[in-house]
């Protein structure tokens, strides 16, 4: 089982994805949003790449059955009915809704993975199944870090750290790319507290300066949801237990 890190996808064609195992971290706040979606009811998630065309998947829908949600540099989209904080995403909100998401890196992560055999979304919120699932799934995983504006950022790349960390303690005979070890070695040198490095980041200091401070702990909890959101045809939905 060979593990690789990509701290962006935005320099990639689509077709390097081809028949891959991949998971899309967004930490700050896209795939910790799309967990807590599932986890509250949600139908599913539909992750598009502009502004344009979630306006357009809104209008060909049902529009008593969907949400159009996400954000533009941290802020609610004009137009849309929910941002991107995750406590936004309350069960009696989002239960039975299809939701279509756009955020700034997240969403077109999504897109750019599109031809993935397996498609994942993972934050520190679901860590501990998405790791389980992927040790049982026994396939060469490629870690798909959102990051800022196509470049690297500390919290998607130490949330990768971690999972490969504990995939590690539960499988042997793994193979590491170097971006792989550095993830590594980033998550054991970034502190015990996840909420205080989230704060210390780029963007968590963002978030912060625009009123979203509650967002860092809800992104920085482990192990809240069993969910493990799947992406295909389009669409995440929950993993179907039977897989």
């Amino acid at each position: 089982m060979k593990i690789n890190v990509l701290f962006s996808s935005q320099h990639l064609d689509e077709l390097y994805f081809t028949g891959k195992t991949a998971i899309v971290i967004d930490v700050l706040r896209a795939t910790t949003v799309i967990a807590t979606a599932l986890t509250n009811g949600a139908r599913e998630v539909i992750p598009v790449g502009t502004v344009d065309f979630a306006m357009k998947v809104s209008s060909d829908a049902f529009r008593s059955q969907t949400l159009l949600c996400g954000e533009r540099n941290t802020k609610k989209v004009e137009g849309f009915t929910l941002g991107n904080s995750p406590s936004e995403y309350k069960p009696e909100i989002v239960s039975g809704k299809s939701i279509i998401l756009y955020t700034t890196n997240g969403s077109k992560s999504f897109v750019k993975a599109k031809f993935c055999e397996n498609l994942f979304s993972a934050c520190f919120n679901n860590l501990p199944a998405i790791v389980k699932y992927l040790v049982a799934l026994k396939k060469d995983v490629e870690i798909i870090c959102a990051g800022t504006n196509g470049v690297f950022n500390l919290e998607d790349s130490i949330c990768a750290g971690k999972i490969v960390s504990e995939i590690q303690q539960l499988k042997k005979n793994l193979v590491f790319s170097d971006s792989a070890l550095a993830c590594i070695t980033l998550y054991k040198f970034s502190g015990k507290s996840i909420a205080n490095m989230l704060s210390k980041t780029e963007h968590g200091k963002l978030l912060i300066e625009n009123g979203f401070e509650e967002d860092i702990e809800v992104c920085a909890k482990i192990g809240t949801t069993d969910v493990i959101p799947y992406f295909s045809a389009g669409v995440i939905k929950k993993l179907d237990s039977n897989n």
